[in-house]
């Protein structure tokens, strides 16, 4: 499976007004993330998996065990496994592409 159509991949939402679409590999996932509308949050939580993203569109905050930043289209952030962290759209709808390792297997 070395080609991957987001478009074929089913949405699910995770939150009230955040929906993902998921590619993976055996290590390795890909996360694309909606924020459907102002103000859809993603709550506290934490896993064990190593997290790596980017803001693709639109304007989100993040917070990274308690440091809150606003994340704009090119911006890269790195959650380590086991930090709490959180996530809610400021103006509008938003887009990022979440990377974890290994898979989370509840995403697949």
């Amino acid at each position: 499976m070395p080609f991957i159509r987001l478009e074929d991949r089913v949405p699910r939402e995770i939150f009230p007004g955040v929906v993902i679409r998921t590619a993976y590999g055996q290590h390795l996932m890909m996360s694309f993330v909606h924020f459907e509308r102002a103000g859809a949050v993603v709550p506290d939580h934490s896993h064990p998996h190593e997290q790596m993203g980017m803001g693709l569109e639109g304007v989100f905050e993040l917070v990274i065990d308690g440091e809150a930043r606003t994340v704009r289209p090119g911006d890269v952030y790195l959650i380590p496994g086991g930090v709490i962290h959180s996530a809610r759209s400021v103006d509008g709808p938003a887009r990022a592409l979440d990377i974890f390792h290994p898979v989370r297997e509840d995403y697949r």
